[in-house]
C-alpha cells in the first residue's frame, strides 16, 4: 500500500517533479495525492496537473488568519486522506494550529546544512558567507524556523571554479535525490524521533 502524500509549494515545483517522478516508476512508495500552493503562478500547480494529480490554490490573501488559511489546507489534507505532509519549496512557517493536526507527520527540504543558513535564502547565504561545504537537509517541521529534527542531509562541496549558479544547480539535483529518500524512509516506517535525533532503522 503507498503512503499518501500531499505536496506544498510555492514556486516551480522541481522537487515535485522528482517525488511524481519516483512514485510513477514504482521507486518509491509513496503517491502523490494532491498538490497544495499559496501562489497562483506557481509552475508547480502545471507539473501536477499534467500527471493528474489534484492541484488547488490556497491563497492566504482570502483569509484575515493564518489558522484560517491553514484551516482551509487541513481540509484539503482531510478530504484527500493525506498520511504526510511534504513541504518542497513552500515559503511559509506553519502555526501550532496545522502543526498539532500533523504534528510529525511534516517534512520539508532546506538548501542548506542546517542549523546553519536557515530561512529563505539558503543558497545565497551559504555563497556569500563563502562556506567551503554546502548541501541540504531535510527535517520533520516544528514551531521554529527550519529547526525541527533532522532526517536526512546530502553535501554540496563549493569547488574553486564554481559559479552561484553552478553551485546551485548541483545544489538541486541534490535535492531531488535526498528529499525522495526521506520521504522512501517514512514510508517504510524507519525514522524514530528521540528528542532532537531521528533515528534511521534497518529495514525489516
Amino acid at each position: 500500500m503507498k503512503t499518501r502524500i500531499a505536496v506544498l509549494i510555492s514556486g516551480s515545483g522541481t522537487n515535485l517533479q522528482s517525488i511524481i517522478d519516483r512514485s510513477e516508476s514504482g521507486d518509491l512508495p509513496a503517491q502523490v495525492v494532491c498538490v497544495i500552493s499559496d501562489r497562483e503562478k506557481a509552475f508547480g500547480l502545471e507539473r501536477a496537473r499534467k500527471h493528474g494529480i489534484r492541484a488547488f490554490l490556497v491563497n492566504p490573501k482570502d483569509f484575515a488568519k493564518r489558522e484560517e488559511h491553514e484551516e482551509a489546507i487541513i481540509r484539503l489534507l482531510d478530504d484527500n486522506r493525506v498520511e504526510l505532509v511534504v513541504l518542497a519549496g513552500y515559503m511559509r512557517l506553519l502555526t501550532r494550529h496545522m502543526l498539532e493536526r500533523y504534528r510529525n507527520r511534516i517534512i520539508n527540504i532546506h538548501p542548506a546544512l542546517l542549523p546553519s543558513f536557515p530561512g529563505t535564502d539558503g543558497y545565497g547565504d551559504a555563497w556569500r558567507y563563502g562556506v567551503k561545504v554546502s548541501g541540504c537537509t531535510v527535517h520533520f517541521v516544528d514551531e521554529g524556523c527550519d529547526s525541527g529534527p533532522i532526517i536526512l542531509q546530502g553535501v554540496n562541496p563549493v569547488e574553486e571554479d564554481d559559479t552561484f549558479e553552478s553551485f546551485r544547480e548541483r545544489g538541486l539535483k541534490l535535492e531531488h535525490k535526498v528529499l525522495p529518500e526521506a520521504i522512501r524512509l517514512y514510508c517504510e516506517g524507519r525514522l524514530r524521533i528521540e528528542g532532537r535525533k531521528v533515528r534511521i532503522l534497518e529495514k525489516e
